[in-house]
């Protein structure tokens, strides 16, 4: 039995899309990071609330 595969090599690849820029990366990375305080925030103030209304009932 062979390791190799049996289907033939492609005869025509696509060419590398360019790689990102750095501050591409960057820019995403600030988003991802905006992203993830504001759902933060939203949770803990969601959070703070429940328990400011369960006090009071």
């Amino acid at each position: 039995m062979s390791i190799t595969s049996a289907a033939p090599p492609p005869q025509y690849t696509e060419p590398a899309a360019a790689a990102p820029r750095v501050r591409h990366q960057a820019r995403d990375a600030a988003t991802l990071m905006a992203f993830s305080a504001a759902t933060s925030v939203g949770v803990a103030a969601f959070f703070l609330l429940l328990a400011v209304a369960a006090r009071q009932a």
